[in-house]
C-alpha cells in the first residue's frame, strides 16, 4: 500500500464570471522512502494539486470538488483533517518555492525553525531552540549557534534554502513536498540541496514528492514520474519509462525541448508550439488537442481514459486504444 495515494482529485476556484478548474481528476501516489517527481509547464496544476491534499488553498474562492488523498489508508480530506491542521508539519511538511517569501521577516530563522516543535511537539522554548540548532548544523549551515539568531534578511539564497529545509524536516514527517527548491540557486548550491535532500531521505525514510521543471533533477532524484497538463496527469510510470519509454505525445514534446550533454545527440530543441487551455472554459476533449502532432477526431470532444502501457505505466491518451488507426511503436521512440 502505498504511504500517500491521491485519487480523482479535482479543484475549482471560483472567480467573477464562473470557475476555473484548477485540478481536474489528477491520481498519483508515492511510497515510503521513494521519489515521486511531478513535472509539467506552468499553471498546469502540479503547486495546488499537493497544497489542496495539506489544506494550505484559501477556502474561498478555492474547493476540492472531487476526490480522496488518503495517507496510511486514512482519508485526510474528509473529517476533522479537512483543513489539513492535523497533518500539516507532523505528518506532510512542506518545502516552498521561494524561502524569502515564505519566511516571515520579523522573525529570527531559529524561532521559526523552533515554531511547529513547540506547536506539535509541545516542546518548551528553550528545548526547540535547541533542537533548531542540531537542525540547522544538520542541514550544513556554518555557525547554527549564532544563526539561530539571525533573520532571513541576514541569509544567502542557499542558507535560506536550508533553512525551509530545517523547518519542513522538524517534526519529522512521513511525506516531504518539495516545490522547485532549487529554484534561482546557482549551479553549485543546487547539487548541495539535492544530496541534502536524498540524505535526509535515507536517514528518514521520507517519501519526497519533487514538484519541478527541470527533467535534469527529474532523472538525478525520482523513483517514479506524474506528467501534468492542463489540471490532469497525462502519464505515470517509473523514471525509465517516463525518459525512455515515453507514451504521451505532452512528454514526448517537453523531452525534444530539453537539452542534453549527450555525444553525437541533435542538439536543436524543438519548442511546444500553441499554448494551454484556458481551464477557465476547459475542453470537452483532451486538454493536449490543440498542440498535439498526432491529434485525432475522437480526440477534441471524447476525453481520453487512463491505458495501461505496462504493468505500472500509464498514459491518457487515444493512441493506445486497440482501435487507433496509427502505429503508436512508430509514434514514440526513446
Amino acid at each position: 500500500m502505498a504511504l500517500l495515494e491521491v485519487s480523482d482529485l479535482h479543484v475549482e476556484f471560483s472567480v467573477q464570471g464562473g470557475s476555473v478548474q484548477a485540478v481536474r481528476g489528477a491520481s498519483f501516489s508515492v511510497n515510503e522512502g521513494e521519489t515521486l517527481a511531478i513535472v509539467g509547464e506552468s499553471g498546469c496544476g502540479k503547486t495546488v494539486s499537493v497544497q489542496s491534499v495539506m489544506g494550505l488553498i484559501q477556502t474561498p474562492p478555492g474547493r476540492i470538488t472531487r476526490g480522496t488523498a488518503k495517507l496510511r489508508g486514512q482519508d485526510i480530506l474528509g473529517g476533522q483533517a479537512a483543513d489539513g491542521r492535523e497533518i500539516r508539519g507532523t505528518d506532510i511538511a512542506m518545502i516552498f518555492q521561494d524561502p524569502m517569501s515564505s519566511l516571515n521577516p520579523t522573525m529570527t530563522v531559529g524561532a521559526q525553525i523552533a515554531e511547529p516543535l513547540i506547536v506539535h511537539r509541545g516542546y518548551s522554548h528553550r528545548q526547540a531552540m535547541r533542537r533548531a540548532q542540531e537542525l540547522l548544523e544538520m542541514t550544513l549551515i556554518p555557525d547554527a549557534a549564532s544563526r539561530i539568531k539571525e533573520y532571513p534578511f541576514e541569509f544567502s539564497g542557499g542558507m535560506l534554502q536550508r533553512s525551509m529545509i530545517a523547518m519542513a524536516i522538524a517534526c519529522e514527517p512521513s511525506v516531504l513536498i518539495a516545490d522547485e527548491p532549487t529554484t534561482a540557486l546557482d549551479v553549485t548550491i543546487q547539487s548541495q540541496i539535492l544530496d541534502l535532500l536524498v540524505d535526509l531521505q535515507r536517514t528518514n525514510n521520507m517519501a519526497i514528492i519533487l514538484i519541478t521543471h527541470d527533467l535534469g533533477v527529474v532523472a538525478r532524484m525520482a523513483n517514479d514520474v506524474a506528467v501534468m497538463y492542463a489540471g490532469e496527469v497525462v502519464e505515470r510510470g517509473a523514471v525509465d519509462d517516463i525518459f525512455y519509454r515515453s507514451a504521451h505525445p505532452y512528454t514526448v514534446g517537453l523531452k525534444s525541448a530539453m537539452p542534453t550533454n549527450r555525444r553525437g545527440a541533435v542538439q536543436k530543441l524543438t519548442p511546444i508550439e500553441g499554448a494551454p487551455p484556458d481551464l477557465f472554459d476547459a475542453p470537452p476533449g483532451c486538454g493536449y488537442y490543440t498542440r498535439c502532432p498526432y491529434a485525432m477526431e475522437v480526440c477534441e470532444a471524447t476525453p481520453p481514459i487512463v491505458f495501461d502501457v505496462d504493468r505500472a505505466h500509464q498514459s491518457r491518451c487515444w493512441l493506445h486504444h486497440k482501435d487507433c488507426p496509427q502505429q503508436v511503436t512508430q509514434i514514440y521512440r526513446p
